[in-house]
């Protein structure tokens, strides 16, 4: 394990937050459920049903388990998910049918403040692990887009923070506008500061440098550039930038000599998810990266999407890191 991730955890450790794990019959999480408990990374809640994970998972003293039919906040939670719903047309017969799925189980207990976090995806789709959230949760104050990232790290490196970088959007927003992905920007800037403490050197990339090349593409990210200095004047952010400039001092002082970004950055903005997407992976495979995520930001309240292919020790990162959002 990275030295940033065992410090990742140790915040974890000392926020002393409950997240709802809600798919909690998965071998993977309640596997992961053992090692978050028993390395005090955060406290959790399987949902689902009980004599299940008790046949799955032995011994799961420190973890609580819960049923949607049988628990003691099932009306509480109908109620409030009628309340959140019903000006979309959800009748009251049909939130008490959707409240007992347990994603949404999950995400009405830390709407009601009885959790401070959900994690869920190693057996659902994005959009059914987002859905209930998207509805229920929403996005934060001043915030309309909610949006992902990959914390990758890169042993040895000497771009970054230490070899640690932060990649997005390379999960939710297909083509963002201009408004989207300087929100995406601001919001990605405070993620990497509260995960890692770095200081933020945002770079909003593109196939052009200052104006090497002309297109509406290029366009999009000038102005996007431009909206999320407006959105926090205090950022530290540059574009249009291509990679090289980004990232390498001696091709920056070439190119933008005058940036504060360039040939510095450690947070790296796409202009769309083929190139969040298709970046992320090549690092990951090609330079052996560690790349923890897709995490969400933007919500009001923790909400993450594990990658249905995840590990256990996948599953107890994502633990940690939202753990690590719940404090802000």
């Amino acid at each position: 394990m990275s030295i940033l991730l065992e410090e990742i955890r140790d915040k974890a450790r000392a926020a002393d937050k409950k997240i709802m794990l809600a798919e909690g019959e998965e071998p993977r999480i309640i596997e992961a459920a053992k090692t978050i408990v028993k390395e005090k990374v955060a406290r959790i809640a399987l949902v689902g049903n009980p004599q299940t994970i008790q046949q799955i998972g032995g011994n799961l003293e420190g973890i609580e388990i819960i049923n949607p039919v049988t628990d003691k906040n099932r009306e509480r939670y109908i109620d409030l998910l009628y309340q959140a719903r019903k000006s979309k047309g959800l009748t009251y017969e049909q939130a008490q049918e959707l409240a007992l799925d347990p994603l949404y189980y999950s995400v009405l207990a830390v709407k009601a403040d009885d959790a401070d976090g959900m994690v869920a995806g190693a057996v659902h789709p994005t959009g059914d692990t987002l859905r209930p959230a998207l509805q229920i949760i929403k996005a934060a104050p001043g915030i309309k887009t909610v949006s992902s990232f990959f914390l990758m790290i890169i042993e040895g490196s000497k771009y970054g923070y230490n070899g640690a970088f932060l990649f997005a959007d390379c999960g939710l927003n297909p083509n963002p506008n201009a408004d989207q992905l300087a929100e995406i920007a601001v919001t990605s800037a405070k993620s990497a500061h509260i995960l890692t403490g770095m200081d933020p050197h945002v770079a909003m990339l593109s196939f052009s440098t200052k104006g090497s090349a002309q297109h509406e593409l290029v366009d999009k990210v000038i102005s996007a550039t431009q909206k999320a200095k407006e959105l926090d004047p205090n950022l530290k952010v540059d574009g249009e930038l291509q990679g090289d400039a980004a990232l390498v001092e001696s091709v920056a002082k070439l190119k933008c000599p005058d940036s504060e970004v360039a040939g510095k950055a450690n947070v790296l903005i796409f202009p769309d998810l083929n190139a969040g997407n298709i970046a992320y992976k090549l690092v990951q495979r090609l330079a052996g990266a560690e790349a923890i995520g897709p995490i969400c930001q933007g919500f009001n309240k923790p909400i993450n999407d594990l990658s249905r292919g995840c590990t256990a020790e996948d599953i107890v990162n994502a633990v940690a890191i939202t753990a690590v959002q719940a404090t802000i």
